[in-house]
């Protein structure tokens, strides 16, 4: 039999504990604490509290790993589940770079290429397609200038693709023959933003390769960032709620289910959920892309495509393929007066919010999402992500 002396029972005694606590932390996030990560969990609750939000969540990039990260508030209002740093957020019209992403590999693999036109792809639906249409390529629906109409300016099909009455393949199918055989919204060529667009391209690459948007994203972008987490819709229950539910903007809380997002029609312009974490792995490899370096998915002339924006009209903005190209004084370079070039774009299916920053010149990231959306929602989150990089900031000084 060993003996011990006081000290090193002493000792024992709180390496036990120090175990016990790393073994609660890890019961309660589902992941080991980090020391290198800084824990911002403190200042999303103040601005959770502030913007009056459910629950929020936020993770900070520096190179090709994450610095920092947090999560405050709840699955539920009403209820008291805490929201974890592993739980699925629902990351809405993030969802297109993505799919323009996914696109992408595709054509780095030569099944198709950035001028694949509707026509050629869809030679069966050549009687009902309008001429404006035919030659649109699936790099102009996946940078907004298809000239394909809103799903709600055509009466009656809105509520038809809400029912769901198909697989996601027949639905968007159904959609697509129905947007090209109308009007063009705006002269193809020029900018407008269109769910129906991406879900015409998304559409496209199925065709092509004879397999769902759904298992295509899942096969060329999911898996090999290892996004365990990712899906598609609001597809969990349970009660107490395992994962935040989503919110109307007066705080109402949305059953999950699939009536709980939009239809699969539009799923390439939307419908992703991942855990903040997961996201970030995807995020990590745009912004590696957006200096102009090759990533875990695709080489760095890729990424250059996808990241070079397009100018908007009467806007400072442009549209690049899924990602809005701005330029911030925050991102700048090291000369004073400097403007740093960002990517970014925001999504929501107005019950959830998410929304992506990258300062390629400052090889940062910062993602945050919320679960409740609404008319509002957007200076809310705008408030909260200010505050993050702000704090990011200051490290630096």
């Amino acid at each position: 039999m060993i003996k011990m002396s006081n000290c090193s029972t002493a000792v024992v005694g709180l390496l036990i504990v120090v175990l016990w606590f790393q073994s609660q932390v890890f019961a309660r996030t589902g992941e080991k604490s980090n020391p290198e990560i800084r824990n911002i969990s403190g200042l999303l609750e103040k601005e959770r509290k502030r913007q009056k939000l459910p629950a929020v969540a936020a993770v900070v990039i520096n190179g090709d790993k994450i610095i920092a990260r947090g999560v405050a508030g709840v699955r539920k209002l009403g209820q008291p589940g805490q929201a974890e740093m592993n739980d699925r957020w629902h990351i809405g019209s993030c969802t297109k770079s993505i799919t323009a992403t996914m696109v992408g590999i595709l054509i780095e693999q030569e099944k198709l290429s950035w001028n694949t036109t509707i026509a050629e792809t869809l030679p069966d639906l050549m009687d009902i397609i309008r001429p404006e249409y035919r030659n649109v390529t699936i790099e102009m629906l996946l940078s907004n200038r298809g000239g394909i109409r809103h799903e709600w300016d055509v009466p009656g099909l809105w509520d038809r693709l809400w029912k769901r009455e198909g697989t996601p393949v027949e639905e968007r199918r159904k959609m697509a023959e129905v947007m090209l055989s109308q009007p063009p919204k705006v002269t193809p060529g020029e900018y407008f933003y269109s769910n129906c667009g991406f879900g015409i391209a998304g559409h496209m690459a199925e065709v092509i390769m004879g397999k769902p948007w759904e298992q295509l994203v899942r096969e060329l972008v999911f898996e090999p960032l290892d996004m365990e987490s990712a899906g598609f819709g609001v597809t969990w229950e349970g009660s107490p709620p395992s994962d935040p539910w989503p919110h109307k903007e007066d705080g109402t809380p949305v059953t999950p289910g699939k009536f709980a997002d939009n239809p699969p029609s539009i799923g390439p312009a939307g419908t992703i959920h991942a855990s903040i974490n997961d996201w970030a792995a995807f995020i990590i490899d745009h912004l590696k892309g957006s200096q102009g370096k090759n990533g875990r998915l695709l080489k760095a002339a890729a990424y250059r495509r996808l990241h070079q924006g397009q100018p908007i009209k009467n806007s400072e903005q442009e549209y690049a393929l899924g990602w809005i190209v701005v330029e911030r004084p925050w991102a700048k370079g090291k000369r004073p007066g400097d403007m740093g070039r960002c990517l970014h774009h925001a999504g929501s299916n107005n019950s959830w919010f998410a929304i992506a920053w990258l300062a390629p010149e400052r090889d940062f990231s910062v993602i945050t999402t919320t679960n409740i959306g609404g008319s509002g929602i957007f200076q809310k989150i705008d408030a909260v992500i200010w505050s993050v990089i702000q704090d990011h900031i200051k490290t630096l000084q």
